[in-house]
This record gives C-alpha cells, structure tokens and sequence, in this order.
C-alpha cells in the first residue's frame, strides 16, 4: 500500500473528482465488438476527465460479468481511458496501465505515463482502467466513517483492543452495504475483466505497465493468460507469494532504515526545522512526540492523532527526494508543535493526508482497497494471533512492529476467498524495477518476483529510497532503460543497476 502524503492527497482529490457510476444490467461485451468512445469529463469540475479530453484521450465503458462462471448472470461497469497512438505507423500495440493500491483510480494515469515515455508513446495506445469497484467502475464504498483502516496497535493491549472492535465494526459495515458482491472483488476477478478489454480492444496481446500492487496484478494476469502479453513492466514490486492482509509483516526494518536515512537530513537543517543538530536528537524528537501521544491525543488543525495514527504518519519518511524530505520534516515539525501543546496548523499535504485516514471522505478509495486484499487471502481471525506478532516485533522495533503486524478488517470479513491466490510462476518477460530502500513493496520482495518470473529481468535503483520509480522518481538511468525496453521489446541479457542522479 502506498502510504506518502502526496500520494494520499492525490487519491483523495481523485477520488473526490470522479463522478460515481451507478450499477448496471446488460450484455457483456463481444470479443472485437468494438467501444463507444466518448469525451471523458463528466462535468466542469472533472479536473482528470477534462485532462483526458484537452490530451486527445476518449473514454468509454464495458459491460463484464460479475461472476466471470455465469457470463449470462448479474453484470457491472468497467470504465477505461485511451490516449491513442499518435505514431500509427510504427504503432506497437496497446498498454493497460494500473497504478496500484490497490483502490487508485487509472483513468488518468495515460496522462503521467505518456510524459514518462517520451517519444515512445507515440506508438502505444495508453488504456487507463479502473478496476472493478474503483473509481467509476460500479464503485464501491462501505460507509465508513473514516478513510484508510490502518493503524498501529499503539501502546497498550487496551487500545489494540480498541482497534479490534474499530476493524469489526469497518468489516461489519461493508458486508451491510455490499455482501452482495464482495465475493467478487478481488485480483483474479480483475485480470479476467482486464482479458475482456484486450478483446474488446481487438487485440492479440497487449502490453502492461503496472506499479506497487499492480505489479501484482500484471504478474497474476501474466499466469492466468499467458502468451497474452506482449511488454510487460512491473515497478516497485512485493514478493506474490506473500501478497495478502499481512504483506506489511517484515517490513519494520526498512520502514526504520528510511527514518533514520530522513534524520540525517533533518539534522543537517536544524536552523530550518528545528528539530535537532544530530540524527540522535532528530529521532528523539520523533520519540518525544509518540510518547506524548500515549497521555493524550495531539490536536492538528480540526483532528486529533493518537498513539494509533501517529507512527503511520511517521511511515510517511520513505522518499529521499529533498521536496519529500522536507514536506515530512515540515509534518514532523507540525506534531512537535502539538506535542508541546502549541498551535499546530497543517500544510496542505498533511491536511490532505488527515482528512483520507480520518475522514469519511478516504472511504470511496479505502473500501475497495480492504475489499480487494481480503478478497484475495484470508487473514487470521483470532486477535491473539495479531498481539502476538505485535509484541514479538515490539521488541525489536518499538515504532513499527505495533504499525506493521496490527490487525485489518480482513480477520472480520464476511467472506472467505472463493478461490485460491495465484501461484506465480512462469517465464512471461518482463522488467522488474525496484530501489533497494522501498518501505512498501521492499527490494527483497521485488528480487522474489524476479526469481517467480523466469523470464524477468530486474533493474535495480541503488541507494535510494522510494515507492514508484519509473517516470515518478526522475532518474534519467532507469527511465532510458524502461523506455528502450518499450521502444524495441528486447529485455537486457542480465539485470541491470542504476545510481542515483548526481545532484539528488
């Protein structure tokens, strides 16, 4: 799961923005029927639609099974996005992109990925998708009354406690809204909806360009339809054999890695932040403000934040660009003003960040992303389960064990998968991309899909610390490579590095 304030104000506008479509009965589309492809914006203040159309790009909608077994039975709507290629000439095909979550809305993402590419878009037609129950594809949302379920376990058993009820009662009012479909909201579902665009697109094969839990999705539709792919990119990806309601197990040391890399930093501006003159009392500055949190909630603008919110606002550290490095130093800044009980104002990132996790406004984006990973594997149903980890990994990692090994709505779900997760393992070639300082999807995870992908090759940024490299992080080494891959559809003969840019 992406977890940087940017990305989070991001997904929050996105979804904000998108118009929801409503559920509808007809026809699943024939293979080659071909699309009614229509402008994009649905109103004036459609700020991604209206993108889309000033692009050149067109929308349109495909009717799939709910059930992929009854093809007759219940259907919904899929919305896609297509920036066409311009180049048709030397035209190579189609690209179906997601960006991942899961729960972030594609439609838009033609826009990003077209910049990214360069000259090379010209000859791919860009597929922006929103998967099923995202964004304008028969949304889902639970009614929850407040956005991203995740939390630490905080200090005592008595507020994991508390989490246990939070996480039932998430649970309890999605299988209240939407028992009806839960069953079928889930990553298999969406690789055989992404097989029907294919052929309603005409196309033999079709390319893939997918990041953090859309690597996933690329590879688990690599195994479920293989030869149906053509070039195949997978940036900042997990191991898919550990993909399931407890994927952010292990990641404590990576998630610490990036926050002490951020107080190096920090202490190196002092006279900025204020927030000490060495990485020591930087980071013991992160430890005075936890600590407060455990006597009382901190006020920031309208929220409060506690012991629970707190350290995965503090996850927040795993971007070492400098604009990143000082809008969480500036967040850290804001909770040490709260600490001490003064004023503290958020910035509009952080305000952004608040209102996606507090808020029932985060709900549209956070129910399908909980829905997706429950639906894909099931979780441990007994809490003991989640306390012992948590105080296994508390031990070690005071901060983010409680973070990384809480519990989710997914060991309250009201279904259990319908079928089995999808074993990877093939030889579809593909390019893995991945920095060795990823706090999400870490580099050890990316180096398992390189080895469950045979054919793969995997392209290493080095000393670096970021989610979503390619065409997002801005290093010129790894976006030549990724475009020389898209541009003559021949891998490297052995993985490949990249360094950071001089400068960073």
């Amino acid at each position: 799961m992406k977890s940087t304030f940017a990305q989070a104000r991001k997904l929050l506008v996105c979804a904000l923005a998108l118009t929801a479509l409503s559920t509808a009965v007809a026809s699943p589309a024939r293979a080659g029927s071909g699309l009614d492809w229509k402008a994009c914006a649905q109103g004036s203040d459609d700020a991604v639609g209206l993108e889309l159309d000033r692009a050149g790009g067109r929308c349109a909608e495909l009717t799939v099974p709910l059930d992929h077994s009854k093809a007759a039975g219940r259907t919904i709507k899929l919305e896609l996005s297509r920036i066409p290629a311009t180049d048709r000439a030397r035209r190579i095909g189609t690209m179906v992109l997601n960006s991942g979550g899961p729960g972030e809305s594609t439609l838009g993402m033609p826009l990003r990925t077209r910049a990214a590419m360069k000259d090379v878009a010209a000859r791919f037609d860009l597929i922006g998708l929103d998967p099923r129950f995202v964004g304008r594809s028969t949304p889902l949302d639970c009614g929850w009354p407040v956005g991203m379920w995740i939390r630490s376990a905080g200090a005592t058993r008595a507020s994991f406690d508390r989490q246990v009820v939070v996480q039932r009662d998430l649970a309890n009012r999605c299988a209240q809204r939407h028992a009806d479909v839960l069953p079928y909201v889930n990553t298999r579902d969406t690789a055989r909806d992404i097989d029907l665009v294919r052929r309603a697109l005409g196309e033999r094969r079709i390319s893939f360009l997918g990041y953090s839990y859309g690597s996933y999705l690329g590879a688990v539709y690599t195994q479920m339809f293989p030869g149906r792919t053509d070039r195949v990119v997978l940036d900042s990806a997990g191991d898919p054999g550990k993909w399931s309601p407890r994927a952010t197990q292990g990641s404590e040391e990576e998630a610490e890695r990036a926050l002490r890399g951020w107080a190096r930093w920090a202490a190196r501006r002092h006279d900025t932040y204020g927030l000490g003159d060495t990485p020591a009392r930087v980071l013991g500055t992160v430890n005075s403000i936890v600590v407060a949190t455990q006597d009382r909630p901190l006020r920031v603008g309208e929220y409060e934040v506690d012991d629970q919110v707190v350290p995965y606002i503090l996850a927040g550290s795993g971007d070492d660009r400098p604009a990143a490095r000082a809008e969480f130093a500036s967040t850290v800044r804001i909770l040490n003003e709260a600490a001490h009980g003064r004023s503290a104002k958020p910035g509009p990132e952080l305000a952004g960040f608040l209102a996606f996790v507090l808020s029932s406004a985060g709900s549209p984006l956070a129910s399908p992303a909980a829905a997706i990973i429950c639906g894909d594997n099931a979780a441990p149903r007994d809490p003991e389960v989640y306390w012992n980890d948590i105080q296994r990994s508390r031990a070690r990692h005071p901060l983010f064990g409680p973070l990384k090994n809480n519990i989710w709505p997914c060991a309250s779900w009201p279904n259990q998968p319908r079928e089995r997760a999808t074993h990877i393992a093939n030889a579809t070639p593909a390019l893995i991309v991945s920095s060795t300082g990823d706090t999400a999807t870490t580099y050890e995870g990316s180096k398992a899909m390189r080895r469950a992908l045979t054919g793969s090759r995997l392209l290493t940024l080095r000393d670096t610390t970021a989610h979503g490299i390619y065409g997002e992080y801005g290093n010129a080494c790894v976006d030549a490579k990724v475009n020389a891959y898209l541009a003559t559809g021949v891998l490297p003969a052995v993985d490949q590095t990249c360094r950071p840019d001089a400068g960073r």
